[in-house]
């Protein structure tokens, strides 16, 4: 049994910005945030080869504007509910099953929901019961932990793989992979919210999510990489634009996408490439595309996205614990998204009232992690140009400063 935990303390804020009108999802100039949680990983090794880890957590705090304003939101720790006392909840509580198979033994290094040990270099595991599907899906090394890394959502996961969650990013689900040679296979099914964005899953799972990824592993130049292509597909209530504007129009109002649900289904594609170039640099970019008729359901709003990064070691100014990222992020939507947007309908995290000049989400992220005593800072600072899609507000400036125990 192992029951390592650790605590995360994340401040932001946004500077004074161009905003000559604001909606109910838009991001607010001047205002800071923080959000805090502690997490205990509590392992158990129950057979051979099965292990079983439970995650209760306690939170406190909000992401800007209530985390909204930003379709590539600016925190990472900030979920889509917040309060400002704190509060507990079961993050992941699932069972673990290795099967090796022949092959080459590797050394495992005991790490946050890992056990120390070893393991065959080909096998086979399975996963079942309450986690994210980012834990096993899209996992970049360099671009993946908002508590050790970039802290924008489009930049530590694909802005439009619209995973199954409810609205603190956990699901109810069952993964099977397949490791064998320089090639990973993956799938699992997850259950998904009740209405999109909801803290409440489908108790009935037939509202659900199929998600697949294949990975290769490669050296060039003798250095690490890595390539991966995920797709997803979602079965569930789903509203199309159009129909929402449509329907606003001969009603009169602003279009309401829930007044146009109905049992359909949404899919997206993705690509993830990491490179490292040398030791202590490594590069990481990533291309996604989902369907941009339907509405999105649990992540974001993003119908389309291109990021790509560098992350370097301090080894080479002398600092061995030091890291510098750096990381720019497109995010786009359809047509009929800008059109919903403009008539003043609301998405996941944005929404102005209106949209009468549209322009793709450019965002810079950089940041700075050093130790500082036992904790670990972080400087970060975020230029997000048109936030919301919005080429009449913004560019916002958003400065972070996160700190980070680990017992």
């Amino acid at each position: 049994m192992v029951v390592p935990w650790t605590v995360d303390f994340l401040q932001q804020y946004a500077f004074p910005f161009r905003s000559p009108y604001r909606g109910p999802n838009s991001l607010i100039p001047n205002q800071g945030r923080e959000t805090f949680d502690v997490t205990l990983y509590a392992g158990f090794r129950l057979w051979s080869g099965a292990e079983l880890w439970v995650n209760p957590e306690i939170n406190q705090g909000f992401g800007l504007s209530g985390t909204l304003g930003i379709a590539g939101f600016s925190s990472g720790e900030a979920y889509k509910v917040g309060a400002s006392v704190p509060y507990a909840r079961m993050t992941r509580y699932f069972v673990r099953q290795t099967i090796d198979l022949p092959g080459e033994t590797d050394k495992v290094q005991g790490e946050i929901n890992q056990f120390n040990g070893s393991r065959s270099s080909n096998r086979l595991v399975f996963t079942v019961g309450k986690f994210g599907v980012a834990d096993v899906f899209d996992t970049l090394n360099t671009a993946h932990d908002a508590r050790r890394d970039f802290m924008n959502w489009s930049v530590i996961d694909q802005g439009s793989f619209d995973y199954a969650a409810d609205a603190f990013g956990f699901t109810y689900g069952a993964t099977a992979e397949w490791y064998q040679g320089d090639w990973t296979f993956r799938g699992g099914l997850f259950d998904m919210s009740i209405v999109p964005n909801s803290v409440q899953l489908d108790p009935t799972f037939k509202q659900f999510q199929w998600v697949g990824e294949i990975e290769h592993r490669h050296k060039l130049w003798g250095q690490p990489g890595q390539i991966n292509v995920t797709a997803f597909l979602s079965r569930a209530r789903m509203g199309k634009f159009d129909d929402a504007i449509l329907l606003a129009q001969a009603m009169g109002g602003l279009p309401d996408i829930a007044a146009v649900r109905h049992y359909d289904s949404r899919s997206g594609i993705h690509v993830g490439v990491e490179q490292q170039f040398m030791t202590g640099v490594t590069t990481f970019a990533r291309a996604g595309l989902a369907d941009g008729k339907f509405e999105s359901y649990e992540f974001t709003d993003i119908d389309r996205t291109v990021s790509a990064g560098l992350t370097v070691s301090g080894q080479h100014w002398g600092r061995p614990d030091d890291k510098l990222g750096f990381a720019g992020v497109v995010n786009s939507i359809s047509d009929s998204h800008k059109a919903f947007l403009n008539a003043g309908g609301l998405g996941i995290l944005v929404g102005d009232g209106k949209l009468p000049n549209p322009g793709a989400e450019k965002i810079i992220e950089t940041y700075y992690a050093f130790p500082v005593g036992f904790l670990r800072m972080t400087l970060d600072y975020q230029l997000v140009t048109n936030p919301g899609y919005n080429r009449d507000r913004g560019p916002a400036s958003i400065i972070g400063t996160r700190l980070r125990a680990q017992f």
